[in-house]
């Protein structure tokens, strides 16, 4: 983000506020149920949206040495996760290539070789098979180079690794394409410089889209948020804008209207905002003051959604007790506020089954909730036309 787009976002609020107006779309409009509730839509979207475009598998310093590995489901699959002995990142589906066995059984470690606990074949982290026993009897015309680990397009940037859970896309090109209209603001948030502080994670009775979307628009939060962070916010102002394929939401605090009567040299949108970046399909950024909260979501069901939540913060911050303590407390807050959401999220999903509603009905100023539903739309139907 830069400096003159900083001043722009935070002009643009004070000025809506200013006019008692609110940042409005064209027109309401409607959003299926069945976008949230068909089995058969929930798989389109697993094989378009979350195994063929990048996600964010792991943060950056989770596989920080020489020779780490990481094994983690990944959009529904096994994924290993490893660093070489020269700093490279690389992805592989947790497969042994002999009978299909899961290879890494560890969620975290340190090791150069893996040994499939079925029969002993052996992987390097880079994804070689390097030993078989009684290879000569058993597989006298064994090619080994066939039976390398399936590997996955991955990409280190912006603090994350980013894998494309597909083994038929070989172009790791495609996730620098879709983070490119972040990069800027990537990079303006120094997320590689940052490492998780709490982290916790959860499954909710949810569509995955319902939670996400909960996010994204600020018109429930002096009701659904009343006795946490509602009364810190202005009632339904906040304003979004694509960057992409992917989202920029600007959630303003009441003190936003302190900068009113200050130079614009002093203005600083984190001081006084919440910003929320929805990277697509199932990742979002939430920017506070001196921190950034990872929200990943990992759908399991068409009802139901695993969501990580980790506190991310500056590699410059000294890491004392006190410190750890002031990042705990800033965690529970999140918590906290998302568990509400969540709440009303499996709510929403068990009424869905009701038949009460055919669709759901955005206002004008949730038009975030149309757009994020159309881009989704859009990158399915790209998919499908491929």
């Amino acid at each position: 983000m830069t400096r003159d787009e900083e001043i722009g976002l935070i002009a643009e609020l004070l000025g809506l506020d200013a006019k008692n107006e609110k940042f409005l779309d064209e027109k309401v409009t409607l959003s299926p149920v069945e976008r949230y509730s068909c089995p058969d839509r929930f798989a389109q979207e697993m094989a378009a949206l979350f195994r063929g475009k990048p996600v964010a598998a792991a943060q950056s310093t989770e596989l920080s040495k020489a020779n780490a590995f990481l094994s983690r489901s990944v959009s529904g699959l096994p994924v290993l996760l490893t660093r070489n002995a020269e700093g490279e990142a690389h992805a592989f589906l947790n497969v042994c290539r002999h009978r299909g066995a899961k290879l890494v059984r560890e969620e975290t470690g340190c090791k150069q070789r893996f040994s499939c606990p079925y029969h002993a074949w052996t992987w390097s982290n880079q994804g070689n098979l390097v030993a078989v026993p009684q290879e000569q009897q058993g597989f006298p015309d064994l090619d080994r180079s066939q039976y390398g680990l399936r590997e996955l397009p991955v990409l280190e940037a912006h603090g994350f690794i980013w894998v494309i859970a597909d083994p038929e896309i070989r172009n790791a090109g495609e996730i620098q394409q879709c983070l490119a209209p972040l990069s800027d603001d990537l990079s303006w948030l120094g997320l590689a410089d940052h490492r998780i502080a709490v982290e916790e994670t959860f499954e909710i009775a949810a569509n995955w889209k319902t939670l996400l979307e909960g996010g994204i628009e600020a018109y429930h939060f002096r009701v659904a948020h009343r006795k946490t962070i509602g009364p810190y916010f202005p009632d339904n102002l906040s304003s979004y804008q694509m960057l992409g394929g992917n989202m920029r939401s600007v959630l303003p605090r009441i003190t936003l209207f302190e900068l009113r009567d200050k130079p614009q040299d002093e203005w600083s949108i984190r001081e006084h905002a919440n910003i929320i970046y929805s990277v697509l399909p199932g990742t979002q950024l939430l920017v506070q003051q001196d921190h950034v909260v990872w929200v990943h979501c990992e759908p399991l069901a068409v009802n139901r959604t695993r969501v990580r939540l980790a506190t991310l913060v500056p590699n410059s911050m000294p890491q004392t007790d006190e410190m750890q303590k002031h990042w705990v407390r800033n965690q529970a807050i999140t918590s906290t506020t998302l568990k509400e959401d969540f709440e009303l999220g499996e709510e929403i999903q068990q009424g869905f089954t009701s038949g009460a509603n055919t669709h759901l009905t955005f206002g004008r100023f949730e038009g975030a909730l149309d757009r994020f539903n159309q881009v989704l739309e859009d990158a399915m139907k790209v998919t499908e036309e491929a």
